[in-house]
């Protein structure tokens, strides 16, 4: 990942796949992004990974999996307050390793577990899980339609997928917001929540509920554009290496503000179910 830098992701080039899951994968490991987000990393944090899972009926004993599981905050959920036995899958090995070591100290090793992989290619046989999850994640897979096909693949009979996610129209959205840092912060390559459900669909699976949260994503980028504003203000040694990406981050979170307030960009929970 010290190869792609944040100056890069600021610009107008493009990135190859495999260069934008790694950088998606490092940039959410990093401690800078982290106090960005204020340790929530996806709107509605907590509450809204309660009510996905309860739309995925998730309950105690379901096998399930948590893709792009980052340090393991909704696994660890499921498991504490569920009673489900889950693996989180995360392709950055300083999250899983992150995960594993705040999994343990929170004394649920025997309930969850982390698996360094590929959303594309997800190293588990046919049939192993009761539920997925995948927050705020899908919305940033190069092959949207491999994943996809990748999730069903892994549901046993019966099985639930549950994705939140930004949506986005993209057509309308500012050139800015198509950049490649913005598909790194999950709207450039967002799609319409159609989209999504017909990705689902044509993986074989029957989507049986749709839920807007566009709120949560305007309470995320408001609370994101206040602390880079801070971080703008404090000059100290920490933010100095990234003084010259402020400006332009705070200038993308006033174009998504503007671009959620337009029904342009959204935050959606799908939840679809495999036959048998």
């Amino acid at each position: 990942m010290e190869s792609i830098s944040l100056d890069a992701l600021l610009g107008d080039g493009d990135l190859a796949s495999d260069d934008v899951k790694a950088c998606c994968a490092a940039i959410y490991e990093s401690e800078p992004v982290a106090w960005l987000l204020g340790g929530q990393l996806h709107p509605g944090g907590e509450a809204l990974t309660r009510r996905t899972a309860q739309l995925a009926a998730i309950g105690a004993g379901d096998r399930v999996l948590d893709v792009a599981s980052g340090h393991g905050g909704t696994a660890r959920l499921l498991a504490r307050e569920l009673g489900a036995k889950v693996v989180g899958l995360e392709l950055g090995a300083g999250a899983v390793a992150g995960a594993r070591a705040a999994t343990a100290e929170a004394g649920l090793s025997n309930a969850v577990e982390f698996v360094e992989g590929d959303a594309e290619a997800l190293p588990f046989e046919a049939g192993e899980f009761d539920a997925i999850v995948c927050e705020c994640s899908l919305c940033t897979f190069p092959e949207k339609v491999t994943a996809a096909n990748e999730l069903a693949r892994v549901l046993s009979g019966g099985g639930r997928v549950a994705i939140a996610d930004v949506t986005a129209e993209p057509e309308r959205l500012p050139a800015p917001l198509r950049a490649a840092a913005a598909r790194v912060a999950c709207v450039a390559d967002a799609l319409p929540a159609d989209g999504y459900a017909r990705l689902l669909e044509d993986a074989g699976l029957e989507v049986t509920m749709r839920e807007s949260h566009d709120h949560a994503l305007a309470a995320m980028v408001d609370r994101v554009e206040a602390r880079l504003r801070l971080a703008r203000m404090l000059r100290t040694p920490q933010t100095a290496p990234y003084r010259t990406q402020i400006e332009p981050a705070i200038e993308l979170a006033r174009l998504a503000r503007r671009a959620i307030e337009d029904g342009v960009l959204g935050y959606s929970v799908i939840v679809a179910r495999a036959s048998g």
